[in-house]
């Protein structure tokens, strides 16, 4: 993949991101400065979402830890120690960080 794709990739997985969350009505504020998502939960947790260009991931900075998503054509972003898609973790991360269940519709 080219550099080029990968950022078109990536800004199109923080839109997808930022849109599940305007669809929400729970309290969570989001704001997206240099290409870096920072979304803050009514708890002020944060769970912050960058890329990592030279490594060509996709970083993801939670509560429970740090997490690096490689891209995969037929399956998206997959965590790289245990294959969680990048998806299925930001809903896990973010329900586990407001105590309740949240789950954005991507």
């Amino acid at each position: 993949m080219t550099e080029s794709e990968y950022n078109q990739i990536i800004e199109d997985t923080i839109i997808q991101v930022e849109d599940a969350l305007d669809e929400l009505d729970n309290g969570i504020d989001f704001e997206t400065s240099a290409g870096i998502l920072t979304i803050t939960l009514e708890n002020n947790s944060q769970i912050i979402i960058n890329r990592q260009i030279s490594a060509m991931q996709l970083w993801m900075a939670a509560k429970s830890g740090g997490y690096h998503f490689n891209y995969d054509e037929t399956n998206g972003w997959q965590d790289e120690r245990s294959g969680e898609s990048f998806f299925m973790a930001v809903n896990r991360c973010l329900s586990e960080q407001a105590d309740e269940i949240i789950s954005l519709d991507f």
